[in-house]
């Protein structure tokens, strides 16, 4: 909305203040400036607030606004005063206000600081947290206008209000004068107005998911009156899985008389519906969405799945539409997933929702899935179910123009029916919230990740959103940080999805292997070695061992305290006559339920090879397994009346809901709500020589109690030793990260002694100013080392030697021995061209070199020689920073030379880094062992290392503007370290999405 030129004498309209944002109740807003356009909405928006609430905003009877409230409440300089309005479908449902005052509370304009700030919330929409997301919004407008406190009046009565300010986490003072509760607070951002925004997002974004998954009533516009198509597909698919709410055909083509349509009411609108339908799923052409979308909006509905095709897969113009349809729906409070998706499940037993293409319903299960594909979701299910496992939830989103991966995780953290996330992901819109929100979800319950289009560089068609320039195998190592297992494909996927929900975690690496087969076995501990696992001699039970040999087996390695984890091999029995037989696999399989009925909370993984019977029987439930009981909570509704106010949740188990379809089998074991064990132990890798000391680990969590302890059911069973492995490789990763997560690392406070933050900002903005390019600029040498020095980062010095003599007077000043060196872009860093000459003792031995050097390689003006006084001899690594605008600032660590540029062997971590991050940082790289003293070497100082990671960390993430550092070579020797290169970027800092008030992002 453009105001009027009257209106903005100093600043015209701010559009960056508009935002879209999520209520508590899972519905949305839209947040914009008020302009003079707005009077009647505002005269309207006022004249639906109760007496009261007028009376607690102008601490006197106000029925109506005069004229003069109404330009004054509508003209604004959006500098010394600035007006904010919610709007949903268009009209105001909330406002606030503020007004500059100097310190004795008059109009003022800059530099005063502070502000008065006043809110009104239309009645019937308090309770919904617009006072809270108002107060975020004006205080980033007041933040960026130079106000630096908001004083406010507030009857003492008003108690809502005084929460909204007592909750928000900012530094405040009170006091009571008048008869009124005076209130100031201060804007700057604090930890707890951090922690309080963030929460609120989780608890709003999570309800908004809700809503969708749980409804109370469903319309499908569009369901065609002749059997096939999309619309009347997924009514079938609706009404086949036995949804508990009210259902409904839509579609303006119905003839009038038509009543009933698949045994559900028939209408031509939403308009002839008596009662408001909470989730409608759209499945007209493109050309027909707007106007069903209106006709939503209008009506009352909470939620749209957009099953119809035609947008930003079909190009620009399709983008265009796509940005369309979520501007539409954002405006009526609506949610969208799609459009081009292929539906949603939830199959909790008082909703039963399959409002997908999906035609048979998966079995209720523990595991949430979602996905970007729709190709990708019906692998996924139709792999879920061949290998009896259930689903909580599930999302295929599509084009995902709004509900995405992240909201997904913001619901999976706090649903109770769900033990592991699984999301195939094909871009990342905010990487930063997507790590920030893995972390926090993984923290309490696996997260599996598959990435697509990891190698295109460029987002999948239908993808709208910005494109990270990052590699993959950063972003993989970014997810490890986060606690996220990251995967190749589904099926990797799917395998540990299986055994994490069903199995407790392991407590180690130690594994035992048992079965009839010594060569599967053999197989089973090369796979284990392969993955990093510490496999105990497999244990042989011969061909001819029976169900009951396996149970004994099993249970004697479950109770030995040696091992963490155990794999069981199985292949036919032979006969007496030589040939194989099949064999009963119910009564393998029985045998194996009751030696894990009986032992400690250990996982069990199953490897098969054409035993019939085997993989239907493990993947259906032990009738001794015990319900899995959950705590009832405050989202949970009775069965006989879901509503889309509360998550439909009940106790039973999955345990009969699903048989195998192939020879791909699961069980249902059940889990703790936290699987973590008691161990003193920590993940080691395959043998090597010598292996790298762990990074600090934390101290080891709590055993769950006996009653908390898994109980006995469901078995994970695979095809493939590889995959059993592979899987149990991931879990046992998981375990060690939940175990060392549950005690945050630290940045040791030393480092604030030796670093000057505001002498390294005086010099970043000093050198900005000199050259003021958008694109920023590089410093030199002596710049960069200047830098750094402020951060305690020493920078070896370099002179320049522009000919024989200018190097003889370097080398005397630095003292012998020296290196000479070029320092021409295409020669940097490579000695194995010639360009670097070392252990030059005296004057002859430098000019020889020089010599040399420019007989080789050019002129001294092309190769831009430089000499440098020696190093102790150590390793030579490289250490390197830089900022992603949409992943943030990565911190990375490699050997220089062909182990990081050929092999590609480099660790990364998300700045800040912790000093557990900075020890697991250098001991991640295969070629970690070269520090720790590799084939007889003396061990390098790795404590110096890590606090230069530590200082490198902190200067970047306290100075934006430093967008990138290359410290190459840093030599790490016995005693210390030096670093003999540093290249130094400055360059304005690049736009933050994840600071600031909470929004929707809008692409």
């Amino acid at each position: 909305m453009e105001p009027k030129p009257e209106q903005s004498p100093h600043h015209a309209y701010p559009d960056h203040w508009e935002a879209d944002v999520v209520l508590r109740d899972g519905g949305t807003a839209r947040i914009r400036p008020i302009t003079t356009d707005d009077a009647e909405r505002l005269v309207s928006f006022y004249e639906q607030v109760s007496d009261e609430s007028k009376y607690y905003r102008f601490f006197a009877p106000y029925p109506r606004l005069s004229d003069r409230d109404v330009h004054r409440f509508t003209h604004h300089d959006y500098v010394d005063r600035v007006g904010l309005a919610v709007t949903i479908g268009g009209e105001f449902i909330g406002t606030v206000r503020y007004d500059r005052i100097d310190d004795r509370g008059r109009p003022a304009s800059a530099p005063a600081d502070e502000a008065e700030v006043a809110f009104l919330v239309q009645d019937a929409h308090q309770g919904r947290g617009v006072a809270s997301a108002l107060l975020e919004h004006i205080a980033a407008v007041a933040r960026e206008r130079g106000i630096r406190r908001f004083a406010a009046e507030v009857l003492p009565a008003n108690n809502k209000m005084i929460k909204v300010f007592r909750d928000a986490g900012y530094t405040q003072r009170r006091s009571f004068e008048d008869g009124s509760v005076h209130l100031t607070l201060d804007l700057e951002p604090t930890e707890e107005s951090l922690a309080v925004q963030r929460g609120r997002e989780q608890r709003a974004e999570a309800r908004s998911v809700q809503r969708l998954l749980a409804p109370g009533s469903v319309a499908v516009i569009g369901a065609g009156r002749t059997p096939g198509g999309v619309g009347r597909t997924v009514l079938r698919n609706l009404l086949a899985a036995g949804y508990t709410g009210r259902a409904y055909a839509v579609n303006r083509a119905f003839d009038e008389g038509l009543a009933t349509l698949d045994g559900v009411p028939a209408h031509r609108s939403l308009g002839e519906i008596d009662e408001q339908v909470d989730l409608a799923v759209i499945a007209v052409p493109a050309h027909q969405v707007p106007e069903a979308v209106a006709d939503c909006g209008e009506h009352g509905v909470q939620g749209l799945v957009v099953v119809s095709a035609g947008y930003a897969e079909r190009g620009a113009d399709g983008r265009e539409l796509q940005r369309e349809l979520v501007r539409q729906a954002r405006s009526y409070g609506m949610r969208i997933i799609g459009p081009n998706a292929f539906g949603i499940i939830n199959t909790a037993e008082n909703v039963r929702l399959n409002a997908s293409l999906a035609p048979e319903s998966p079995a209720r299960g523990r595991i949430g899935l979602f996905t970007q594909s729709g190709a990708i979701g019906i692998a996924l299910l139709s792999g879920l179910h061949r290998r009896g496992a259930g689903l909580s939830s599930f999302i295929s989103a599509g084009n995902r123009a709004d509900v995405s991966g992240n909201d997904f995780l913001q619901y999976s953290f706090e649903d109770p029916d769900t033990d592991v996330a699984l999301l195939y992901l094909e871009s990342l819109g905010n990487p930063r919230k997507f790590t920030r929100l893995a972390r926090r979800t993984a923290a309490v319950k696996p997260v599996v990740v598959v990435k697509g289009a990891r190698h295109s560089g460029t987002n999948p068609p239908g993808h709208a959103v910005p494109v990270s320039r990052i590699p993959d195998a950063t972003v993989s190592a970014l997810m490890r940080q986060a606690g996220v297992i990251r995967v190749d494909t589904v099926t990797e996927m799917v395998d540990a999805g299986i055994l994490l929900a069903g199995q407790p975690l392991p407590s180690g690496p130690r594994v035992a292997i048992l079965g009839n087969s010594e060569s599967l076995g053999l197989l089973t501990y090369d796979a284990c070695l392969a993955e990093g696992l510490r496999p105990r001699p497999p244990i042989d039970l011969t061909t001819a061992a029976s169900p009951q040999d396996f149970r004994d087996a099993l249970a004697e390695a479950l109770a030995d305290a040696t091992c963490d984890a155990v794999i069981v091999t199985a292949i036919p029995w032979v006969g007496e006559d030589g040939e194989a037989e099949t064999g009963d696999g119910q009564v393998l399989a029985a045998a194996l339920h009751t030696a894990v009925a009986g032992g400690s909370a250990k996982p069990v993984a199953v490897v098969h090879v054409e035993i019939g019977g085997l993989a239907e029987a493990l993947a259906a439930a032990s009738s001794t397994a015990a319900p899995r009981q959950r705590p009832t909570t405050a989202r949970t509704a009775p069965p006989e009346a879901p509503t889309d106010r509360e998550v439909p949740t009940d106790g039973t188990t999955d345990t009969d809901h699903t048989t195998a379809t192939d020879r791909e089998g699961a069980t249902d074991r059940q889990a703790p709500t936290d699987r973590t064990t008691d161990t003193d132990r920590t993940t080691a890798s395959a043998p090597a020589a010598p292996h790298p000391p762990a990074a600090p680990a934390a101290p080891e969590a709590t055993p769950p109690a006996p009653e908390d302890r898994p109980r006995p059911g469901r078995i994970p069973a695979y095809p493939a030793a590889e995959r059993a492995v592979r899987a149990l490789a991931e879990a046992v990763k998981y375990a060690q990260w939940r175990r060392q997560a549950a005690v945050p690392g630290k940045v040791p406070e030393l480092l604030d002694e030796t670093i000057d933050e505001a002498g390294a900002a005086a010099l970043i903005e000093a050198h900005l100013a000199a050259a003021p390019d958008p694109r920023g600029r590089q410093l030199g040498h002596d710049e960069a080392r200047e830098l750094l020095g402020r951060y305690g980062i020493d920078v070896r010095p370099t002179l320049p030697a522009p000919d024989p003599d200018a190097a003889v007077a370097a080398a005397a000043r630095l003292g012998y021995p020296v290196a000479l060196k070029t320092t021409a872009p295409h020669l940097r860093h490579r000695a194995d061209l010639g360009g670097v000459r070392l252990d030059l003792t005296d004057e002859d031995a430098l000019r020889r070199a020089y010599g040399d050097l420019t007989d080789l390689l050019g002129k001294p003006a092309e190769l831009l020689p430089v000499v440098q006084a020696m190093a102790p001899r150590g390793v030579d690594t490289v250490v390197r920073a830089s900022i992603d605008a949409a992943a943030g600032a990565v911190l990375s660590f490699g050997l220089a030379g062909a182990p990081s540029e050929l092999l590609g062997d480099t660790a990364h971590r998300l700045v800040p880094v912790t000093d557990r991050d900075a020890a697991e940082l250098i001991r991640s790289i295969r070629a970690a062992p070269v520090l720790f003293g590799w084939r007889g070497a003396a061990p390098v100082d790795t404590a110096a290392l890590e606090e230069l990671l530590l200082r490198l960390s902190r200067l970047v993430d306290d100075h934006p503007e430093v967008v990138s550092v290359a410290l190459e070579p840093v030599v790490v020797a016995p005693q210390g370290l030096t670093a003999l290169g540093a290249t130094v970027r400055l360059a304005p800092p690049p736009a933050r999405n994840d600071l600031g008030p909470r929004r929707l992002p809008s692409y």
